[in-house]
């Protein structure tokens, strides 16, 4: 049987880095010009990849967000989109930062609650595509079924959507995926981590800064004559020769 959720695939090599979605996703109403994607720039010193970045509705476990707010201020709707916290119950407290795995959550300053992606909920709700969806010039952003992401071609290269996670020992399934190689089932983020050297291990020329310098000398070394110091660095510098007192000039009697 065909599925019928339809669900956002994420394809990083599709991605150019144009942030039409970050743009667009301004424009949600229920954001309040706030953008809640991402976009993240992998390893700019090797390549110009990009890769967009937002709220992948955790499945399994359900919504760790959701789990530890203690205000019960972040809701699930049935069809397992998880919704903004709701500003009127949201305190503030962070938790839902600190349990999602992706990094997803943003805090509204000014108004004291979270926000992230809710998967343009006022427009799927209604058949309509998510903001991000509607503009990405590339199709790094696909909202649509499994069956509509086979149609549009896009499993005909040896991509496969994943929508597993392994960040060290815990797994998490989500509701959107990400697409990859056909050979892989998975993605174990905590590696990839510890592969990425961030440019600490760059294959870059020695220095040439000190080829075209001379040693740095001393003043005294190069007989340079050098002003004194003041004892205090307050006192007050004196003149170099004492200014002549005006002579008064006698005034003369009139006869």
């Amino acid at each position: 049987m065909a599925e019928s959720v339809k669900r956002i695939f994420l394809d990083p090599s599709r991605c150019i880095g144009c942030r039409s979605c970050v743009a667009a996703c301004r424009e949600c109403d229920t954001h309040k010009g706030e953008s809640m994607i991402y976009i993240d720039y992998v390893e700019r010193h090797n390549t110009v990849a990009s890769s967009p970045t937002l709220c992948m509705h955790c499945e399994d476990p359900l919504a760790p967000c959701a789990q530890v707010c203690p205000a019960q201020a972040i809701l699930v709707s049935p069809d397992g989109v998880v919704q903004s916290a709701d500003e009127t119950r949201c305190i503030y407290c962070e938790n839902c930062g600190y349990a999602c795995p992706f990094g997803v959550p943003k805090f509204h300053r000014a108004g004291h609650y979270m926000q992230k992606c809710n998967l343009c909920y006022d427009r799927t709700s209604q058949g309509k595509g998510p903001m991000c969806a509607t503009v990405c010039p590339t199709q790094a952003i696909f909202y649509g079924t499994y069956e509509e992401w086979l149609t549009a071609g896009r499993g005909q290269q040896g991509a496969k959507p994943v929508n597993t996670f392994y960040f060290g020992r815990q797994r998490v399934q989500t509701r959107n995926y990400v697409t990859l190689r056909e050979e892989e089932n998975e993605l174990d983020l905590m590696a990839l981590v510890e592969q990425a050297d961030m440019g600490l291990h760059m294959d870059l020329p020695a220095p040439t800064a000190n080829q075209h310098a001379d040693a740095w000398v001393d003043a005294e070394t190069a007989d340079i004559p050098q002003r004194k110091i003041q004892p205090e660095p307050w006192t007050p510098l004196q003149p170099l020769s004492p200014t002549p007192t005006p002579t008064p000039v006698p005034a003369q009697s009139e006869s």
